[in-house]
């Protein structure tokens, strides 16, 4: 073809121009279609109750309570007139889903233009994003009242990519639809003409939040919706609730900019006391977000006894793989009397099983009254109101001035516990002398976290990552390796420069992922002398005690432990009460300094330590002639592993012959069998 074709070049003219349009064509969403029901529509741009119940019937079907009124009028409030507002509503009443609701209303109707939802972590905020965009592609009835919203979001057919060059009638509607913002189109006349919803995580990049509209100005988030701001870990942490606490009243309440006010909800559950929403609820700390609590009881029944009657026929039943429905049938009987003097929120709210919210309650207490006391009551336990047991507090300041590592001199026996997860293998050695007093003189996990606070959830080098390429028992494998060698493969130093090697280290072989691996390294092992599989075992109050046990010939038997004889070929483990130990344990952080039996720790900061050693609640429980301490892990399960290795410690002293005060010394025995004799396999 010869150059500077006049024909040719208008041709080719032709043809861009025919492929452009057909582009435009198939990117042009077109006309918005009619709104469907106006009176519907206005209906909810006046109420947010009204938006709540037309457009999300499924999930507000129950008849709401005196308590969810309160809370939106206060949301209303918030999004229409502007204030801040913190309200602790139990477990299951809707509060995720209502502060979903509210971040659409307040977009939907125009109050804002910037809307900023907060998660207590990336991930939660990224997933309350997904459920909002769900509403917005598939939700039928905002399709048909907003389709100036959903109609252009419809279009994209769930590939965002399409919303970088999506036209209105041959006009850029500047539609955004990633992971964490979504920007709504521009359409001439809509009230939420590119309006913008974004998620964060409130440790995360908050600060600076801005956008720059088509038309040039710059938009900053008027209206911030924190959702739970704490995770059940943080909200054990006294460091970690200090940092949020911090965040919510510089960086979140700053988005708005340098002296502009902004608008808050906060729909929040008290996990914990002294945690962010406990702070952030109390008006004499943070009066500014007029913090309020709601319950699910605000009175218990008069009459206790026959609640008291209900929950042993309840308890019978379930043990006898019931239903609880005996226990319904003596509520049906009763029920004026056991129902006189209570009080509910939400009477509508109970299982179809059960005859009324308070009998709901009751059940839900009676499963398990610690985690009812903080997600339906926001009341949480204090922990530290057991007088007997000692406080975070008082464990991390209980030092003794020795260095990490420096083993006092009068101690006679140096023992260690592992406990074994995926990602990380936690251990503590601790020294001993008789009567169970005790030195703490390291722990830590492997990998080494490099940081002094960190939760097993959150580690960054893992096992995976120390030990590329292998799977994950290899990678346990590995790390058990590694650590044991480093723990018995030199000697430790006393005060006075003597040499004291490790007699005694168990590894947790509970975790069923990690048995054979941990009975394969303890029988391969070069320290294979000194190690034993570990199993604890929960001994209630029903359960029949460890010393009333049949004792067979060969099993080594202790202090609340035992240890079976071998099967042939294999290796000897051991079983202790848990219950016991842990008891023990606590006994020993709550005697003082210079009594016999106390337990102390090398110096430093020990905070997440004894956050670990008080990551449980004991519960006093009569059975079989008995009183015993149960513990159980709180609700939120915070890490508890360098607990569970003091226990490990402990058991371990007692097989080396430490006995607490007032306890018997073991009998003598006279011969040991030619098994045990060749192996090694003696207890002392």
């Amino acid at each position: 073809m010869p150059k500077n074709n006049p024909e040719y070049d208008r041709h080719k003219k032709r043809t861009a121009r025919r492929q452009s349009d057909i582009s435009r064509a198939g990117r042009d969403i077109g006309r918005i279609p009619p709104v469907q029901n106006p009176n519907r529509k206005a209906r909810a741009l006046r109420s947010f109750a009204a938006f709540c119940r037309e457009y999300f019937p499924a999930a507000f079907y129950l008849e709401w309570s005196p308590d969810h009124h309160k809370v939106i009028a206060k949301i209303e409030t918030a999004v229409l007139d502007g204030g801040l507002f913190a309200v602790a509503m139990p477990r299951g009443s809707g509060k995720t889903l209502l502060a979903e609701c509210a971040c659409l209303w307040a977009v939907l109707i125009g109050a804002h233009a910037f809307v900023c939802l907060i998660g207590s972590s990336e991930s939660h905020a990224v997933e309350r994003l997904a459920s909002i965009k769900t509403e917005l592609e598939t939700n039928p009835a905002l399709l048909e009242d907003f389709p100036e919203v959903c109609y252009p979001i419809r279009a994209l057919e769930g590939i965002s990519q399409r919303a970088h060059g999506q036209l209105h009638l041959g006009v850029r509607t500047h539609i955004g639809w990633t992971s964490n913002e979504i920007r709504l189109p521009t359409i001439a006349g809509s009230p939420a003409s590119g309006a913008i919803l974004k998620v964060a995580g409130l440790t995360g990049q908050i600060r600076g939040m801005a956008h720059k509209r088509p038309d040039g100005r710059i938009v900053r988030p008027s209206l911030v919706i924190p959702d739970d701001p704490q995770t059940d870990e943080s909200a054990r942490s006294e460091t970690q609730c200090e940092t949020r606490e911090r965040i919510l009243a510089g960086a979140v309440l700053g988005l708005a900019g340098p002296g502009k006010k902004i608008s808050g909800i906060m729909p929040c559950t008290v996990i914990a006391p002294g945690d962010v929403a406990d702070n952030i609820l109390d008006r004499e700390k943070h009066p500014e977000w007029h913090g309020e609590r709601t319950k699910l009881v605000y009175e218990w029944p008069e009459n206790q006894k026959l609640w008291d009657q209900y929950a042993e026929i309840r308890a019978a039943d379930l043990e006898a793989d019931g239903d609880g429905s005996t226990a319904t049938e003596f509520y049906r009987e009763h029920r004026e009397e056991m129902d006189a003097g209570a009080r509910v929120a939400w009477p509508e709210r109970h299982r179809s099983d059960e005859l009324s919210a308070l009998q709901h309650a009751v059940n839900l207490k009676l499963q398990d009254p610690v985690a009812f006391a903080a997600e339906y009551q926001n009341e949480p336990i204090d922990e530290t109101v057991d007088a007997d047991l000692p406080s975070v507090d008082e464990i991390r300041r209980k030092t003794n001035g020795y260095r990490r590592r420096v083993i006092p001199a009068a101690a006679t026996t140096l023992t260690c516990h592992v406990d074994v997860h995926a990602k990380l293998l936690y251990y503590t050695v601790a020294a001993w002398t008789e009567g169970f007093t005790g030195w703490v003189v390291d722990y830590g996990a492997y990998p080494d976290q490099k940081i002094r606070y960190f939760t097993m959830r959150d580690a960054r080098r893992t096992l995976g990552r120390a030990h590329p390429g292998m799977g994950q028992e290899a990678a346990i494998l590995a790390g058990l390796t590694r650590l044991v060698d480093d723990l018995c493969g030199k000697p430790w130093h006393t005060e006075t420069g003597a040499d004291l090697h490790i007699a005694r280290l168990l590894i947790d072989a509970n975790w069923s992922d990690s048995t054979d691996i941990v009975y394969d390294y303890c029988r391969q092992s070069p320290h294979a002398a000194i190690l034993r599989p570990a199993h604890g075992r929960y001994i209630g109050a029903s359960s029949k005690p460890m010393h009333e046990w049949k004792r067979q010939r060969g099993d080594l038997v202790g202090l609340n432990w035992r240890s079976p004889r071998p099967e042939r070929r294999s290796i000897r483990h051991i079983v202790f009460d848990t219950n016991f130990w842990k008891s023990s344990i606590m006994a020993r952080f709550k005697t003082a300094p210079g009594d016999p039996g106390c337990l102390t720790l090398f110096e430093g900061d020990h905070r997440r330590f004894a956050e670990h050693q008080r990551a449980e609640y004991r519960v006093e429980t009569f059975g079989r002639g008995r009183t015993v301490h149960e513990w159980k892990e709180y609700p939120h399960r915070p890490d508890n592993h360098w607990f569970d290795n003091m226990v490990g410690c402990a058991v371990g002293a007692s097989m080396e012959g430490i006995r607490l005060l007032g306890e018997e010394p073991k009998r003598k025995r006279r011969s040991f069998s030619a098994e045990d004799l060749r192996r090694g396999r003696r207890a002392g």
